[in-house]
């Protein structure tokens, strides 16, 4: 069958050609400001972080309608001469580099971006005084700017949006509801307020008009660093991450890692509370949080995660933060340093929290407690009984009488006390004078319930310990230190396993062979684009090991380093750990719950289970005496 194209003359092909134009600047900029300006909340974000360049140390944010009909920020900083304010209106200029080192970045912004794109898609307004100047303002609606004005203004800057997106009304589609939009705004402030705790911040809504209400404020803190953020985040994310955050401070080539970690224990249903920032600016990278989950991979579940606020400081050369307009993710120049500084800074503040639990179990536990029911139309306001407490003399004389008494000889670990006969718990344990063990950290074991659960009394509360979840974290963590020393144990394939795979999976594969060989799982080129599998982890017995293999490299893809081996693995010992531990209905004797006890104290990780619940619960007398209207 024969076709036939009929010729197409040059006249008519230069007709057809599109024409190639050059944007006028009302249309460059509203092209910028879809990268820029997606939402209220990245409006808000750059006009904050452009008072925090101009060192502000108060800043108050007010919006309306969700941050659509109003946007002001008014903050105390320097601010500008009015002869600076056009040219702060035009693309690409600014004050904070100049252009010689794109790398040498020690501000927020860089780009000269924000104020363009905002005054191309609202009606923008800005008043400014610099010290020994006028104070001068200028308007920009639709990217059509004004003269600059004389205004009245004591200090700093005033930057007003209204009615974002007007000039590109089919954006306004793509926004969400009023409080959707309310709710991000503030969790630009917060997190901002986090990387300045020096810097006092207050957010505002004033919907519908009037002075409207705080929604947040946070003053300037005071002291040094560690203790001004820790201060800074009680305020933010409230008493009980304060309480259970651990201090995290850590160095390696020259990249800096502080900041806090809460306790296993003290875990999230969610990513809400992971807050990661590089040189102050928050990021949202997957490597980083794929670190932070490594860290925290051995003592949370999988439904389970990890809340953290963790700051990386390092020279601007080793990090790159001009990836992206909206500056929220970073390229750094090697990046195995800071991931696996996050990794070894967190375990290592994990390990030194020893036995440790979260205080919100106690918490909890406290709020699990009824008081009497009151009946009747005229019930009596709650009784009140109110008793002497004793001196402290005579409670370390009581607590000394009640003690337990040591066993002849040297003291036994619980292993060797586990190896004893067992006998029945005795309601009366014998006395020992000479020892207080109520003053170490989980006290003197008194008595067991329900066959499961060991009762001790410390110097100022009472401890409940789960027998079985304590003992399989210990039984674990030995089991861990055994195959750290010793290796795994490959299973040689009698016929190895021949996995096709592509060019670029098996260039990554073959990076991290060294990797993988170190937990049994042993690969070679085999030709082509194929690899051989020649060894498997013995405890993971008979694996499909193609399926393995593409496991790992979703990991790898996902987030630079993979998991599936060591979690295979470890979810073996978890299993060993839990068949080989004290099951629960086992009665012990005294000596075997205070073994237990002191070695949870020894144990790095005992506070958690191997799943990362709690392995016992502390409360402390004044609560108790509370809940029994003593006080």
């Amino acid at each position: 069958m024969n076709s036939f194209t009929p010729h197409i003359g040059a006249d008519s092909a230069a007709k057809e050609r599109p024409e190639i134009r050059q944007l006028d600047e009302a249309a460059i900029n509203r092209i910028a400001a879809g990268e820029v300006v997606e939402r209220p909340a990245s409006a808000v974000k750059e006009l904050v972080e452009n008072a925090l360049d101009a060192g502000a140390r108060r800043i108050e944010v007010a919006f309306a309608d969700g941050g659509k009909t109003l946007i002001r920020v008014t903050d105390d900083g320097h601010g500008m001469a009015p002869e600076d304010l056009p040219l702060a209106l035009s693309r690409h200029a600014t004050s904070k580099i100049d252009g010689s080192d794109l790398l040498d970045i020690h501000s927020f912004g860089f780009r000269g971006e924000a104020l363009p794109s905002l005054g191309a898609v609202g009606r923008l307004t800005i008043t400014t005084r610099a010290r020994g100047e006028e104070a001068a303002m200028i308007r920009v609606a639709g990217g059509r700017i004004e003269p600059v004005k004389p205004a009245a203004l004591s200090q700093g800057t005033v930057v007003e949006l209204k009615d974002l997106f007007y000039a590109t009304p089919a954006r306004l589609k793509f926004m969400r509801t009023d409080r959707a939009e309310a709710q991000a705004i503030g969790e630009v402030v917060k997190r901002l307020a986090m990387a300045e705790p020096f810097v006092g911040f207050s957010l505002r809504d004033v919907s519908g008009g009037g002075e409207g209400r705080t929604v947040f404020r946070a003053d300037p803190e005071n002291g040094d660093l560690f203790d001004a953020l820790h201060s800074r985040l009680r305020r933010i994310l409230g008493a009980e991450f304060a309480e259970n955050a651990l201090r995290i401070e850590a160095e390696r080539d020259g990249i800096c890692l502080t900041g806090y970690a809460a306790l296993p224990t003290y875990s999230r249903g969610s990513a809400v509370a992971q807050y990661l920032f590089v040189n102050g600016r928050p990021v949202k990278d997957k490597m980083l949080y794929g670190a932070l989950r490594a860290a925290y991979f051995d003592f949370l579940s999988r439904d389970r995660h990890p809340a953290a606020v963790l700051f990386l400081s390092c020279d601007p050369h080793l990090v790159d933060v001009n990836v992206h307009p909206a500056k929220s993710e970073v390229r750094f120049r090697d990046p195995g340093i800071p991931r696996g500084l996050l990794v070894s800074g967190l375990r290592h503040a994990l390990a030194n929290a020893g036995h440790r639990a979260s205080t919100t179990v106690a918490g909890a536990t406290l709020g699990a407690f009824r008081p009497e029911p009151q009946t009747g139309a005229a019930a009596a306001p709650p009784r009140v009984y109110q008793m002497d407490r004793p001196s402290q003399v005579a409670r370390s004389l009581s607590y000394a009488a009640q003690a337990p008494r040591p066993a002849p000889g040297p003291v036994q670990g619980f292993a060797e006390s586990l190896a004893a006969p067992s006998a029945r718990v005795e309601e009366v344990i014998e006395p020992a004078p000479e020892s207080d063990p109520t003053t170490l950290p989980l006290g003197a074991a008194r008595a067991q319930v329900h066959e499961n659960y060991i009762i001790a009394q410390t110097g100022d509360g009472m401890v409940i310990v789960d027998q079985h979840a304590a003992h399989e974290r210990l039984v674990y963590e030995k089991l861990k230190r055994q195959l750290a020393e010793n290796g795994v144990a490959a299973q040689a394939l009698l016929i190895p396993e021949i996995v096709e795979l592509s060019d670029h999976d098996r260039a990554t594969l073959l990076e991290h062979a060294e990797e993988l060989a170190r937990f049994g799982f042993t690969i070679e080129p085999f030709g082509g684009n194929a690899v051989a599998v020649r060894e498997t982890p013995a405890l993971l017995g008979e694996v499909n090991a193609g399926a393995l293999l593409r496991d790992i490299l979703d990991e790898l893809a996902d987030l630079g380093e993979s998991l599936t081996l060591q979690a295979r693995i470890e979810a073996i010992l978890s299993r060993v750990a839990c068949h080989g531990s004290i099951r629960s209905g086992r009665r012990m004797r005294a000596e075997e719950m205070n073994a237990l006890l002191r070695e949870m104290e020894a144990t790095p990780h005992s506070g958690q289970c191997n799943h990362g619940r709690p392995t016992y619960v502390e409360l402390k007398l004044a609560d108790i005496e509370r809940l029994f209207g003593r006080t």
